[in-house]
């Protein structure tokens, strides 16, 4: 029987720390709606001390969402927290999420605290968030940078406070998953109260590694993974939803996990964020890229047309991809797909015809980068061979 991996969205959080990223109330509601929608168990809203502002898009997302556990980020300062606690006083089932410096150099050049200090700190932090909800989440960021002892014992104090999730934040995409995974599994022998509690990971894309590092975390025990859609965030950005929620539904037997994320609405979600945020996704991005599903090379488009598990390994169905598979006609295109392609537009030729047709369109294709529908309306309706 497979385990649940509970999916903590941040794209509200921590994707609209993009640079250049500013979702207006509006845009926050919407996609908090959709993410609930599609069974997301956790919706990080935002930064409630940031400003007033963004404290009163958390409160809406709070009474907004009914059926999602909707977190507020605090910093472990009594501000961070009394403001976050205010600001998810509607929410039906409210997270608080306080996090604090972990390593070494992160202590000494940015928060200024000593080790000592800062585990004080912890542990008053936590249990002042806990005076507002039961549910509360500690992060000691840049822990995949820190020293291992020092993190076990801030998460040792975590939970005594009264922390029931412990998210281990790989802050700058510092660590690669043999690492990660052995650094997870050290902590939890470390600390043997983690088995009472949720074990978490915050993936960074800096090396192009979240997602992978995020597969190692679920392997070494961790049962929630933070995500952004479209895999928004800081610098690289964060670990993608799509690529974790589909990696998981595609590996699910081998893994023993899943969740419980609605994947048909995918693309509509992917596109709502791209919109709002004003940041397109790259074509070749996993999953939910222009180019997912496209088929150039002629070999690919042969071994889709025959059978369409040959070269993809999920159903653009599947994802509520609006157009599916398609075959992109274009010079390394081959008669497999020219054939689909002339047989879609209702062109029936003979072995002759198609002989001449073909010549015309490979003509054609050495020209432009693709041949569209209307290229081969008019190679497939003339003399085909003249160089049109």
């Amino acid at each position: 029987m497979s385990e649940k991996i509970s999916i903590f969205d941040t794209t509200l959080r921590d994707g609209e720390q993009s640079a250049g990223v500013s979702f207006d109330l509006a845009d926050k509601l919407e996609i908090a709606e959709r993410l609930a929608a599609m069974n997301v168990d956790v919706v990080e809203a935002g930064f409630p001390a940031a400003s007033p502002a963004e404290s009163q898009a958390v409160a809406a997302v709070a009474e907004c969402v009914r059926d999602t556990r909707v977190c507020g980020l605090a910093r472990a300062v009594p501000r961070d927290i009394d403001i976050a606690g205010e600001a998810l006083r509607g929410a039906t089932a409210p997270r608080i999420h306080v996090f604090v410096n972990s390593s070494d150099m992160q202590l000494a050049h940015q928060l200024q605290k000593n080790r000592n200090e800062v585990v004080g700190l912890v542990a008053a932090m936590v249990r002042r968030a806990r005076r507002y909800t039961d549910d509360v989440e500690f992060s000691p960021m840049d822990a995949t940078r820190a020293d291992a002892e020092f993190v076990a014992e801030l998460v040792r104090t975590a939970l005594a406070a009264g922390a029931r999730t412990i998210n281990i934040p790989d802050t700058v995409g510092f660590a690669y998953p043999a690492f990660l995974e052995e650094r997870l599994r050290k902590l939890r022998a470390a600390v043997p109260e983690l088995d009472d509690a949720v074990l978490s990971f915050h993936g960074q894309d800096d090396l192009g590694l979240a997602t992978a590092n995020s597969l190692a975390a679920i392997a070494a025990g961790a049962r929630q993974v933070e995500v952004a859609v479209n895999g928004i965030g800081e610098r690289a950005g964060n670990t993608s939803f799509e690529e974790i929620v589909m990696a998981l539904r595609i590996h699910s037997e081998a893994l023993g996990v899943d969740t419980d994320v609605d994947a048909s609405g995918i693309c509509g979600l992917s596109e709502l964020v791209a919109t709002r945020s004003g940041m397109a996704v790259a074509a070749n991005k996993a999953v939910v890229g222009a180019n997912a599903f496209r088929h150039a090379s002629g070999i690919h488009q042969d071994g889709v047309l025959k059978w369409r598990e040959n070269y993809e390994v999920m159903d653009p169905v599947s994802i509520g991809h609006p157009r599916g598979t398609e075959i992109v006609l274009g010079k390394l295109s081959g008669r497999a797909g020219f054939a689909a392609r002339t047989r879609a537009l209702g062109f029936d030729l003979d072995a002759q015809r198609f002989e001449r047709a073909f010549c015309a369109f490979q003509r054609v294709a050495d020209r432009q980068s693709e041949v569209f529908d209307e290229d081969l309306r008019r190679i497939c309706g003339e003399e085909p061979c003249r160089d049109s």
